[in-house]
């Protein structure tokens, strides 16, 4: 088990996804996603998303990542959050969305 404190360390915040594109050099069908989180930025990212999104649909949809775990190489991408979704059948990843929309960089409580 992990303490309130623990997961009080892991900051989730919202972003609206500005680009995507194929991330042909990945191991994993992945798109290179380019998402906008107000005040923090603009942050990149690597998604195994491709199951069920295509690149033209997740433009300016909001997201859900981790924005402080450190940059993570993935061939030759340096991926700087999480985004976050379910894991379901046949490994087919479903983004966790906002019923509402909300502004860029705000955290997750």
């Amino acid at each position: 088990m992990i303490t309130w404190e623990d997961f009080k360390k892991v900051d989730m915040r919202v972003g609206t996804v500005l680009n995507a594109e194929d991330f042909p050099e990945a191991k994993k069908q992945a798109y290179k996603l380019e998402i906008d989180f107000g005040p923090l930025g603009i942050k990149k990212t690597s998604a195994q998303i491709t199951k069920l999104y295509k690149k033209e649909d997740l433009v300016n949809k909001q997201v859900i990542a981790v924005v402080n775990f450190p940059p993570k190489q993935i061939a030759n991408f340096v991926s700087e959050v999480l985004v976050l979704g379910v894991v379901g059948k046949e490994n087919e990843v479903i983004l966790l969305e906002l019923d509402k929309k909300a502004d860029n960089g705000l955290r997750i409580a």
